[in-house]
């Protein structure tokens, strides 16, 4: 299980709008002044959006656990990644046994790698989340 905990900015009607929390992965490494990756992890939080989360107790300022399984997330992976990368590998080999050219191939190739990404979007079961509130006992709320 992977988790991570995100703060609620705002909540209304059962949805919570949360914010994943601004610490990178290395922030105890001691080279985190002199590495790019956590200079680059730097840039790229702040350009984070509020996600939505169905919370029903939820607001604003607490603190959700948000866990997703592995093997869901890595099904998910596997349709946004290998699917497009297949059906542009494909369509280029049909299109080259064919013996219609490098163009034909090149260009079906484009359009197998955006038939596999309209795939992924609309076949990919999306990874369940799971929530519970952090501070429940505090605020004596059900998570």
């Amino acid at each position: 299980m992977i988790e991570t905990r995100v703060r609620v900015v705002s909540a209304s009607n059962g949805t919570a709008w949360v914010a994943a929390s601004q610490e990178s992965g290395c922030s105890a490494c001691q080279s985190k002044s002199t590495c790019g990756i956590s200079g680059l992890g730097d840039f790229l939080s702040n350009r984070r959006p509020d996600l939505p989360i169905r919370q029903a107790y939820a607001k604003a300022g607490d603190e959700l656990l948000v866990c997703v399984d592995e093997t869901e997330l890595l099904r998910a992976g596997l349709f946004a990644y290998l699917l497009p990368a297949v059906l542009a590998i494909v369509a280029a080999g049909v299109v080259d046994a064919l013996a219609l050219g490098d163009a034909a191939a090149a260009l079906a190739a484009v359009f197998g790698l955006i038939g596999g990404l309209l795939g992924a979007r609309f076949l990919a079961p999306a990874p369940q989340l799971r929530t519970s509130t952090i501070n429940a006992e505090i605020s004596g709320e059900p998570s």
